[in-house]
């Protein structure tokens, strides 16, 4: 069985409208985990040896991952730069061997949600900066751990969303979703 594996990065997806039905769409598709990392770390702290044990095993076991958060203040929230920092280093710098080595290769896609309209990411929007200007660091870290990256899916108006926009996000996010996980049949990873 393969799976997709859905990280979600929400500081509070009790009050959140797009992250919220957007990953409530991702429960439907078959063989989809969603993990709500805000609820596994609520203090925000990931122990790179512990915590980054389980994850590591977590990412191994997929056949691709998804890193679902909305942008905020350009960036992505705390929560996910904290998992990059415990998890990548240890997979790639401290483990490379047993676990960088064995992860490259995992497809990875961006699930995001901006809050202002699509036209106001460009030069001559409001915040000046195209989406894959924002995204370009996580594209960078994709790269450099050799996984393939596959185009962003992005939501905007995130919290403005009439209930008929967000259905019709829902609907395109199962479809990207199942695109997605056509384009990348399974994973074969040499064992540990």
């Amino acid at each position: 069985m393969t799976q997709t594996l859905i990280l979600l990065f929400h500081p509070d997806i009790g009050k959140s409208k797009a992250n919220a039905a957007l990953q409530s769409a991702a429960r439907t598709v078959p063989d989809t985990l969603v993990v709500d990392m805000q609820r596994r770390y609520p203090d925000g702290v990931i122990d790179m040896h512990t915590d980054g044990a389980a994850e590591a095993r977590a990412l191994l076991d997929a056949d691709r991952i998804v890193l679902q958060f909305p942008v905020q203040w350009y960036s992505t929230p705390p929560l996910l730069k904290a998992w990059q920092d415990a998890v990548l280093t240890r997979m790639y710098y401290i483990h490379s061997d047993t676990e960088g080595k064995r992860l490259a290769g995992t497809p990875l896609m961006i699930a995001a949600t901006a809050g202002n309209i699509e036209a106001a990411y460009g030069r001559g929007g409001a915040n000046h900066f195209t989406m894959d200007e924002l995204l370009a660091p996580l594209e960078a870290t994709a790269r450099r751990c050799a996984l393939p990256w596959h185009p962003p899916h992005l939501v905007f108006r995130a919290d403005k969303l009439e209930p008929a926009e967000l259905a019709a996000a829902k609907d395109s996010y199962v479809h990207v979703l199942k695109t997605f996980i056509a384009a990348t049949p399974a994973h074969n990873r040499k064992a540990a």
